[in-house]
């Protein structure tokens, strides 16, 4: 009988799914392929909330389990913020992530940590209001996390307001890293702001979050930093000391970027999690469906309120660098040396 079911709905979904290809072609029929796609998965996602319209604003009684396998991306933009509304709408009944995310669902009532990788298909759950990238962030059942409020704390507190520098070298579209700091820029950044920052920089190993579907590769900087600049300091470093008492990685990661008004980070998660804590948030894209979506100038802003800077080049980085990173006194210091 069980199996009948899961054959008719699978059938129903087929037929919708068509159904909404026609649509998405006839309404977007000029778009590339590529990005229609994204307009039909949309359509899918707000067409199976109408199912929860009574639950969710008639009875609104704890019913709604959310779980999710996915990539950490989806997962921090959307997933979150849907699970946040239903717990604030008082429908939420229990949330399943993967490992090391306990921290983030700090107001479930019931999380479970059931994952022990991330996957692909695992961000396909139509069953939140948005997955991946879309045409309209204007998301009803959608509520920024307050992780800022929450782990912000008088441990990690330093002389210099802190700047995060979030990087990662990782496989991309099934191919080699595209936009990652290489150590050249990371030695141009850190040379331009250390003198005004308490410079943090954070590029997780892979023992210490969970993996997805794309390879970490190293990028051999850790040691050349510590060597040339030894007033950085490694979050792989706090994590050692642990003064915070961090159940895990992430734990710690929330606990310093709470502190942090400052972030330059990379396209992906790392750059979504860092656009939760406000502030202001460089980010370094050189490809991507965020470009074509305008992903940087709409839902990233609405995760913190956080000013959200994207460059898509290293060049571009420089500039923002010296525009809205670089104090105004090394401005003048600079402009007087060119003088003399």
């Amino acid at each position: 009988m069980r199996a009948t079911i899961q054959n008719k709905e699978s059938l129903l979904f087929r037929l919708t799914n068509k159904a909404l290809m026609l649509f998405t072609l006839l309404k977007h029929g000029k778009l590339p392929f590529e990005l229609k796609y994204f307009y039909r998965i949309t359509y899918m996602c707000e067409l199976i909330q109408l199912k929860y319209l009574i639950k969710d604003y008639v009875t609104k009684k704890p019913y709604k389990t959310i779980s999710f396998s996915g990539e950490f991306a989806p997962e921090i933009m959307y997933v979150l913020p849907f699970a946040y509304w239903h717990y604030k709408n008082g429908t939420l009944q229990k949330t399943e992530g993967a490992k090391f995310t306990k921290e983030l669902y700090f107001f479930s009532p019931n999380h479970e940590e059931v994952y022990d990788v991330r996957t692909g298909e695992g961000n396909y759950n139509y069953e939140t209001p948005r997955i991946l990238y879309s045409h309209d962030y204007d998301i009803s059942k959608w509520e920024p996390v307050p992780l800022k409020a929450t782990y912000k704390n008088d441990i990690y507190v330093y002389d210099k307001p802190i700047l995060i520098i979030a990087n990662r070298y990782n496989e991309e579209w099934n191919g080699p890293p595209i936009s990652y700091f290489s150590k050249p820029i990371l030695h141009h950044m850190i040379n331009k702001l250390k003198h005004d920052y308490t410079i943090i920089y954070n590029r997780p190993r892979p023992h210490q979050i969970t993996g997805d579907n794309s390879d970490i590769y190293d990028l051999n900087e850790y040691d050349e930093i510590r060597e040339t600049h030894p007033e950085v300091i490694l979050m792989e470093d706090l994590f050692k000391e642990n003064k915070g008492k961090a159940n895990n990685f992430n734990h710690l990661q929330l606990m310093v970027y709470a502190n942090a008004d400052h972030f330059i980070s990379i396209h992906g998660g790392t750059a979504s999690f860092a656009s939760y804590f406000g502030g202001i948030n460089l980010i370094l894209s050189k490809k991507g469906p965020e470009h074509q979506f305008g992903c940087f100038q709409t839902i990233f802003p609405k995760l913190s309120g956080a000013k959200i800077l994207h460059a898509k080049t290293d060049d571009e980085l420089k500039e923002y660098l010296d525009q809205h990173f670089v104090k105004s006194s090394v401005k003048t210091e600079k402009k007087q040396h060119e003088t003399v």
